[in-house]
């Protein structure tokens, strides 16, 4: 009857549980989803190292490792691969076009029941899981040998809860708190790794309790690769090549059965468990790794209101709790290194759940607290959740791409805010939060997709199809004034996907201009304006126009980078000024600012902005 007793613990569990690879806003595809004394994320995400050598040669060919064509993005997801030439070329690549961070997508920890002979069963619990079912030891699958192990030490004694979780890293000796009990199982080229956990959330640090009192136990099952193939050491090891930061994913949670946005508290002490193993382990062999940038924790969570404080375990947000027990871990095993975390954000007023950019910023300041260091919210524009547009185009319809997803409507019928809207209430929640001495950045992921569900980039990206560079450059213009970096999700399939691909665009296009701000500047007795952006060289040539007005006026750029810049801008941002008498505009007129590049080429999108005289 065993196998019934942990079939009544995690039966609804193991339904919703099974997340495999993540991808953004709770996809349905499998295959790809504060203390003042946090991280210092400053010193391990936003600067850039130094590759290692110019040029170099390996089984998988000669890489270059100069940067051809900076663009303003600067940080992509990756989805793992078994390839390891494949890797060598994304880090090649990404690199080309001026990345220094990359981010992995991760999988997630798994209730499972088993069968009377201590099989594990799928997620359905209806079939022996094909992945874990080689694990056995002395004739017995692996749960069955940790059970009879645990009562041989005491026959009070039982296993009461059975995780799985997959990854293709290799893990050493450093996991293990009670090698007597705990330990690996290697069949062919998968290894598995057997950790006992007591089911009250403690992690003892030896085995004496095992042995003195008998009590009810967790095995988490891991199935992961042999110690020579293990994909973090390959990741580093690129990142070291590149002068790229590598961004592992922490194992993801379980999802609430009631609330699949949330993550299930039950699961959250094994999860916290697991993650200290698996830090403690990368404080072995990685400490003081450079190109380990910090850590990703991969559970989505919607930009909302929502309530943190670190002192009510009853009203805190369920996810955030994760957030906060993952942060005390990091600090405790690899100081100095932050959590990132890519909510997302939803606009749409049609739904009840969606929320206004006041709201959002609520939900900023709650992750704040929890201690993550860097807060990446997805621009939601690649789903269809958020519009781009400016405060004078309310009235217009929306992006004729964007149908699919809200209908034939105005943006501002469509939307509480745009992206611009979001990003700049989310920047004044973050100053908040650093006068108050929490230690947080902010950053954009823009996403680099379409929703198509006619013309996906591959079968496990579902809806999503591929975008074009002047929508990514206009997402770029809308969020750049107010984050750190700009990252995306993702280079897997949505920037290689097609031909030409999106990646190769960029390399081709990367120096068009990009503004993403202009504000009224004097120089010496002259009235002007600054603009903000990027690839703003001297021969650009900037377009003003505005309702009422004859003529636009066509201005060279007269000055680069005259003034100081502002702290934490994004890698490439710089300033370009223009004289410009204000006082020729009306008063609360809004104003189009295009910026041309010496060769012609428009910026994608231009500037809005309303000033006085």
């Amino acid at each position: 009857m065993r196998w019934l007793t942990a079939f009544l613990g995690v039966a609804i569990l193991a339904v919703v549980a099974a997340i495999v690879l993540v991808l953004p806003e709770g996809a349905d595809v499998p295959a790809s989803d504060r203390t003042p004394v946090a991280s210092s994320p400053s010193t391990t995400s936003s600067a850039a190292l130094t590759p290692e050598a110019s040029a170099f040669t390996d089984p998988c060919g000669t890489f270059d490792t100069k940067v051809a064509s900076p663009y303003a993005v600067t940080g992509y997801w990756l989805i793992p691969t078994t390839d390891h030439c494949t890797w060598r070329r994304q880090f090649g690549a990404i690199h080309e076009v001026g990345g220094d961070t990359v981010i992995r997508i991760g999988w997630g920890l798994q209730a499972r029941r088993v069968d009377e002979d201590g099989r594990i069963m799928d997620n359905a619990g209806e079939e022996i899981d094909p992945r874990y079912e080689p694990c056995v030891e002395d004739g017995l699958p692996c749960v069955a040998a940790a059970e009879k192990d645990l009562r041989a030490a005491n026959p009070g004694n039982r296993v009461s809860w059975t995780f799985v979780y997959r990854t293709d890293e290799a893990f050493g000796p450093g996991l293990f708190r009670c090698p007597e009990f705990e330990r690996t199982v290697t069949v062919g080229k998968t290894v598995f790794y057997r950790i006992i956990a007591p089911d009250d959330g403690s992690d003892d640090p030896s085995c004496a309790n095992i042995k003195d009192s008998g009590r009810g136990y967790h095995v988490i099952l891991i199935a992961g690769a042999e110690q020579d193939n293990d994909s973090l050491t390959e990741l580093l090891d690129l990142g070291d090549q590149f002068g790229v930061r590598v961004f592992p994913a922490l194992p993801l949670a379980p999802r609430d059965p009631a609330q699949a946005t949330r993550a299930y508290k039950d699961g959250t002490d094994t999860l916290t468990t697991l993650t200290r193993r698996i830090l403690q382990d990368y404080g072995t062999r990685f400490q003081g790794r450079e190109s380990l940038g910090g850590f990703y924790q991969p559970f989505e969570l919607q930009m909302r209101e929502m309530r943190y404080t670190g002192k009510d375990p009853d009203d805190d947000h369920a996810t955030l709790k994760v957030y906060a027990s993952q942060h005390r871990i990091v600090e405790e095993e690899m100081p100095g290194k932050p959590i990132l975390v890519s909510p997302y954000i939803d606009a749409r007023k049609r739904l009840t759940f969606s929320a206004s950019p006041k709201q959002v910023a609520k939900g900023f300041e709650a992750m704040v607290r929890t201690g993550v260091g860097i807060i990446a919210p997805q621009d939601s524009r690649g789903t269809g959740k958020v519009g781009l547009f400016w405060p004078d185009q309310r009235d217009e319809q929306v992006d004729e791409r964007l149908r699919p997803v809200v209908g034939e409507t105005t943006n501002g019928t469509a939307y509480h805010g745009s992206t611009r809207d979001y990003y700049r209430e989310m920047a004044a929640a973050r100053d908040r939060m650093v006068a108050q001495g929490y230690n947080v950045q902010l950053w954009a992921n823009v996403e680099a997709f379409e929703p198509s569900a006619d013309e996906p980039c591959a079968a496990r990206t579902g809806s999503r199809g591929r975008t074009d560079k002047k929508r990514l450059d206009t997402a770029v213009t809308q969020v750049g004034r107010y984050v750190s970096k700009v990252v995306s999700y993702m280079w897997s399939d949505f920037f290689t996907c097609g031909s030409p691909s999106l990646a190769e665009d960029i390399a081709r296009d990367a120096d068009r201009p990009i503004p993403v701000d202009a504000v009224r500047k004097e120089r010496d007795i002259q009235d002007g304006m600054e603009i903000r952006g990027y690839n703003l060289p001297m021969g650009s040539k900037v377009t003003i126009t505005w309702d009422g007005q004859e003529t636009p006026k066509v201005v060279d750029v007269a000055g680069v980078d005259l003034s100081e810049p502002l702290p934490d801008l994004p890698t490439g941002m710089r300033t370009a000024w223009i004289p410009f008498d204000w006082t020729q505009v009306p008063d609360d007129t809004w104003v189009r600012i295009e910026v041309a590049a010496a060769d012609g080429r428009v910026a994608a999108e231009a500037l809005h902005v309303r000033m006085n005289a």
